[in-house]
């Protein structure tokens, strides 16, 4: 059987990691973007936090995703095209796909060389599956190739990538998704819940300091890639929940009074200031069902995993 793939390059623009250095650790508070974390050691260092007992939130939502097909089949019916803005390596539509029996795929990704791969693999593991992979910045845009065939859409937006967006950002991305969508379309998303937040320390705070050598990393990069004079030794991985705003925060923080320099730019540091590298929310039920609803979308089902700790959503177009 021919492979059915094609490849659609929108050269989405991308902020540089230099000037995101530079206008992060100029400001106040100073931060990063969290995309930058994603190198080659950072993505190694992520599959690596995702195999960490204290991390639940994978584990729960692919057992929740194979117990569900079928039933989520049954609600959305077969046939439709699937869309992943960040699919990635396209794990967790694998779980699916034999269910959803979708008449294409296509996979988002703003690494062009990383979703060629992806898609690669992909079809083959399955022939039959038509895919159109798009290479674009999704949290800006969500262009369908046109190469795609008519008919009834799902989004699909698992991992709880929904958590990195402000409240206002995750509203605007819901709208953008219900856009695409259309009248007859639907959106399978998975979101972190709220929860006892020692559950949540532990699960950023791992006892092999695998999430601390993924945040650090970020600085190796910034010297290495860049050449900001910086010594990594000098932070410390700091990330705890942030229970009035509902969110867990990851920080750099300066174990000294420092300088760092770069290009003729000089950032100082205070001994215990931070840099703010993360943000990830959670969400009760009703509060994500209510930013759905001033998105636009209505709620078709929900299922809670286990303990209550992670959910999956499908939701229409209202």
């Amino acid at each position: 059987m021919a492979k059915k793939i094609t490849f659609h390059d929108h050269k989405p623009k991308t902020l540089s990691l230099q000037d995101a250095v530079i206008k992060g650790f100029s400001a106040s508070p100073k931060s990063i973007p969290p995309k930058f974390f994603y190198d080659a050691r950072g993505s190694a260092l992520f599959a690596a936090i995702c195999e960490q007992p204290e991390y639940y939130p994978p584990n729960i939502e692919q057992a929740m995703l194979t117990r569900l097909a079928g039933e989520i089949a049954e609600l959305t019916g077969t046939g439709r095209v699937v869309f992943e803005p960040g699919a990635g390596s396209a794990t967790k539509i694998r779980l699916l796909l034999d269910a959803l029996k979708p008449v294409a795929y296509v996979p988002m990704d703003i690494s062009c060389e990383f979703l060629k791969q992806a898609a690669a693999e992909l079809v083959d593991e399955f022939p039959w599956l038509p895919v159109h992979a798009a290479c674009v910045d999704f949290t800006h845009s969500l262009p369908i190739p046109e190469t795609v065939p008519a008919g009834p859409r799902l989004a699909f937006f698992p991992g709880s990538s929904i958590g990195n967006f402000s409240p206002r950002e995750a509203c605007e991305f819901l709208a953008l998704v219900g856009d695409k969508i259309g009248r007859d379309g639907m959106l399978l998303i998975g979101v972190d819940t709220k929860k006892d937040p020692g559950i949540l320390h532990a699960a950023y705070n791992d006892a092999a300091g695998i999430t601390a050598a993924f945040n650090l990393n970020l600085l190796q990069r910034i010297r290495n890639e860049v050449g900001v004079e910086c010594e990594p030794e000098n932070f410390a991985h700091r990330a705890f929940y942030n229970r009035e705003l509902g969110r867990i925060e990851m920080h750099l923080v300066s174990r000294c009074r420092q300088t760092l320099r770069l290009n003729g730019y000089c950032f100082e540091l205070g001994a215990g200031e931070t840099v703010h590298t993360e943000n990830s929310y959670k969400y009760a039920p009703e509060e994500f069902l209510a930013q759905a609803d001033r998105a636009g979308l209505r709620q078709v089902r929900h299922w809670v995993g286990e303990q209550g700790l992670f959910a999956l959503y499908l939701l229409a177009a209202a």
